[in-house]
């Protein structure tokens, strides 16, 4: 029997249900947000309107909307001048200043070299340095972090190890098996790491192994975090750790593991968050199992959301 097409209206709705926004990015002074969703679109905000004092209900809905990949959006990444998006073995480039206009295009896209379709690979994470190929992974990296104030990258991924490498020179200079320190190790959740984040001499990072504040230089475990389930991201604040994963709650840390809070999230299940910077003060966006972006100016509470719909 022949399955008719849904209408438009209906299909969308279907769609919002099932919809997952996979990653944001600031644009330049945090005027913008952008986000995309396992649908391939990217969705265009205007933070400004939003968190004006006059600010409508439709200041919280997109400047645009468009179709940017045919599969999910897995990452976002902003620089001043440009939007990067990575999907299903493509990265492309998006003018800021087009984002809103009807009919915009990519001003660039790169594809990785693969050999058929069974090898398309999944671009889960981006981060703009130099050009180099770095070798060492055995499985799948979902994660990387730029260390600042050296030229250093960290990878984690599904063989259970942290990466650090130097871009100078291309090399593998630290490697941290996770799930081998008995502290971390949760055998029953597997060993991937799904998120990490570094600020100086400090990493933190999660998955299978629980959510572990490290300290680089030598190499060891000081704070493991209370938290039963795989997180998906986690972000240095100021003195705090942020993370979100399975469940409707944004989790805060004090580096010492001490809970500052736990503060009630429209998902289901957090799979993203984003830093942007506003005037004197910084905003927090959270978004996952959802169509909704919740936004923080406060981080003990959550002001309102932006939608997908």
């Amino acid at each position: 029997m022949a399955t008719l097409p849904l209408p438009g209206g209906v299909q969308r709705a279907r769609q919002l249900l099932h919809m997952s926004v996979l990653a944001q990015a600031a644009g330049p002074g945090g005027k913008e947000l952008a986000a995309g969703n396992n649908y391939g679109e990217i969705a265009v905000f205007s933070l400004s309107a939003a968190l004006s004092a006059d600010a409508k209900e439709e200041n919280k809905r997109p400047l645009g909307l468009f179709q940017a990949h045919s599969a999910p959006v897995y990452a976002l990444l902003g620089t001043e001048r440009l939007l990067l998006s990575a999907s299903d073995g493509e990265c492309k480039a998006w003018s800021w200043a087009e984002l809103g206009r009807k009919g915009c295009r990519e001003v660039w896209t790169r594809r990785p070299p693969y050999r058929n379709t069974l090898e398309v690979p999944e671009i889960t994470s981006l981060e703009l340095n130099t050009r180099a190929a770095l070798s060492g992974h055995t499985a799948v990296v979902h994660c990387l972090a730029l260390r600042d104030p050296q030229p250093q990258l960290l990878s984690g991924g599904e063989d259970g190890t942290v990466r650090l490498w130097d871009l100078r020179t291309g090399t593998q200079v630290q490697l941290i098996e996770v799930h081998k320190y008995q502290e971390c190790s949760r055998p029953q959740l597997g060993k991937w790491i799904r998120c990490l984040a570094t600020d100086g001499d400090w990493m933190v990072c999660g998955g299978g192994p629980a959510l572990t504040l490290w300290h680089l230089r030598s190499g060891t475990p000081t704070t493991v975090f209370p938290l039963p389930h795989p997180q998906h991201h986690v972000l240095f604040h100021q003195d705090l750790v942020l993370s979100g994963g399975r469940g409707p709650l944004l989790h805060q840390f004090h580096l010492s593991g001490d809970a500052r809070g736990r503060v009630p999230v429209s998902s289901p299940a957090l799979r993203s968050l984003a830093l942007a910077p506003r005037h004197q003060h910084t905003v927090l966006t959270a978004a996952g199992n959802s169509p909704k972006i919740d936004v923080f100016t406060n981080l003990g509470y959550r002001a309102f959301s932006l939608a997908f719909a």
